[in-house]
């Protein structure tokens, strides 16, 4: 058994800020599930939403957030996160990350994406993210407070509960499970306190945005420990991921719409006028859900983003990542519009915390896309994702840094002496892409009662085989992400059928009207089979 201060499972923004916010004083332990950079941080485009010109103010920045929310934003959590902006864009700056300044030096350049009333969003180009990411994790593999396990994934939490007794009503978090994917070991981490800064779940979906390593983890993991989860139906479908048959996952930032770019049909036709009065610079919920309306009524394979009617220079100067990969595959985007279909992107809901990123388990944190804040409510106002794990990170920090030490208790070792190696590797892969294929058909931009329906049977099938598998033979990377992955595929589905109304990011058919109370959707290990017995009339495993 190793023991630490603090274990971070995660290695994105959320994990490294608050490592870096911490190993002055504590010993960390962070796992990453392949390398330190294999994070959807690192894959962020446009940037950060921070008040940082004297013609914009804080109160917009809350204003804009709570709209896009849908009524179910967290006021007092928004303004937290609005007024703590600023310091943490500088604290990334102390840090070393070089953002992009005016032509003149004069200061910083602020970009304005969808949803915002100003130019707010400071960035680096148009690869945000891998500035922050690489700069971070650069810092965190120099800090000699900090042991770094790359190619390790997190098996499951260990509680007070599962050590002591079953029943027992003060359940804390010890630390986890922890898999070396390169030797096939399951380690036991005991700490102080457990960080869980595993990202999202886009990986749930046949078309996402996201890495491979968005598996959900956190929020399974959490939820399997008996944390509540809140408001999975709100996943945010980015309007424009590149439809191309080479590029896994690529991204067109939202910023090629607030430069200019045009969405068009093939015959060059606009449409998103018809749709909404803002145009492309609606919301991405609303855009998405355009984009699919006018796929699915001309059965088309995607529509095209625009942005050739800029200068040649413009274009490659403000998105010289995007004109890059788009040449590498044959599109030269100075001259020709870009193939875009939307993909899962985001997960407004998650780990249910407090304003300090505590979750229901005492000692137990989560930070980033995997928790729940009340931030985003039904739908996250685009660059507020990166600046919420730089707050909450350093709420999470000083609440850690506050407490005393206290002595742990020794922890049972992995028991894997009734398990064998798996013989039919097949199953999981299998298994993987038919949840994907029917989560996007039955649970995504436009649902039904009927289509969730059948997804949660499917779920249920699926989730049988798994169990039987994880439960008689030696666990594997794939597994593990497989047996997540049904997990949070799951609560999606569980709590899109509680939804009786069309709100923010979940629109149903079957309840297009919006309810007059914005309520937000809580599921409860406890009243589990309750849920379930509401949908099936049964009891399911």
């Amino acid at each position: 058994m190793q023991q630490f201060d603090i274990l971070i499972i995660g290695s994105g923004l959320a994990g490294l800020s608050l490592a870096l916010r911490t190993a002055a004083h504590k010993k960390v332990c962070l796992v990453s599930k392949r390398t330190i950079n294999d994070t959807a941080s690192n894959w962020a485009q446009g940037g950060i939403a921070a008040v940082l010109n004297d013609d914009d103010s804080i109160e917009a920045h809350i204003q804009d957030t709570l709209i896009a929310g849908a009524g179910l934003c967290d006021e007092m959590v928004t303004k937290q996160v609005a007024e703590q902006a600023k310091e943490s864009v500088q604290w990334l700056i102390d840090q070393g990350v070089v953002f992009t300044r005016e032509h003149d030096g004069s200061g910083y350049h602020l970009t304005r994406e969808g949803g915002h009333s100003h130019r707010r969003v400071i960035h680096a180009a148009d690869a945000t993210g891998h500035a922050v990411q690489t700069t971070l994790a650069d810092r965190v593999r120099q800090h000699p407070n900090i042991m770094l396990l790359e190619n390790h994934i997190a098996v499951d939490l260990i509680t007070t509960r599962k050590v002591k007794n079953a029943n027992a009503t003060d359940n804390a978090c010890l630390g986890a499970y922890v898999l070396d994917n390169q030797t096939g070991k399951v380690m036991t981490i005991g700490a102080q306190n457990t960080v869980l800064a595993t990202g999202g779940a886009g990986k749930v979906y046949l078309y996402t945005t996201n890495p491979d390593v968005s598996t959900g983890d956190g929020m399974a993991m959490a939820w399997r420990a008996g944390c509540r989860i809140a408001n999975m139906e709100f996943i945010q479908f980015h309007p424009t991921c590149l439809f191309h048959p080479h590029a896994k996952s690529f991204l067109i930032s939202e910023v090629v719409r607030g430069e200019g770019g045009l969405l068009k049909l093939p015959d060059g036709t606009r449409f998103m006028d018809e749709h909404d009065p803002r145009g492309e610079l609606a919301p991405r919920d609303v855009v998405a859900r355009a984009i699919d309306f006018e796929m699915k009524k001309r059965g088309l394979d995607c529509v095209y983003l625009d942005i050739s009617h800029k200068p040649s220079l413009f274009i490659q100067e403000h998105f010289p990542n995007i004109f890059r990969r788009c040449l590498e595959l044959g599109i030269d985007i100075t001259k020709t519009p870009i193939p875009v279909v939307p993909a899962a992107h985001y997960s407004c809901g998650g780990v249910m915390t407090d304003n300090k990123g505590l979750t229901d388990i005492k000692n137990l944190y989560a930070i980033g896309e995997t928790a729940c804040t009340g931030l985003h409510g039904a739908n996250r106002l685009a660059s507020n994702s990166l600046l919420e794990c730089l707050v909450f990170s350093q709420a999470a920090a000083e609440d850690i840094l506050s407490q005393a030490a206290k002595p742990l208790p020794v922890l049972p070792d992995w028991d894997e002496s009734r398990v064998t190696d798996a013989d039919e590797e097949v199953l999981i892969t299998h298994t993987w892409d038919e949840l994907r294929r029917f989560m996007w058909n039955y649970v995504g931009i436009v649902r039904t009662d009927k289509r969730l329906s059948r997804a949660l049977h499917r779920i249920h099938m699926l989730r049988d085989e798994v169990h039987e598998f994880y439960s008689n033979f030696k666990i594997s990377n794939d597994l593990i992400e497989l047996r997540n992955l049904l997990q949070v595929a799951e609560l999606i589905v569980l709590s899109a059928i509680q939804r009786k109304e069309s709100r923010g990011l979940h629109f149903s058919k079957d309840h297009p009207n919006l309810e007059e109370v914005a309520i937000p959707t809580i599921l409860e290990p406890s009243n589990y089979y309750s849920l379930l017995d509401r949908e099936h009339g049964h009891h399911a495993d």
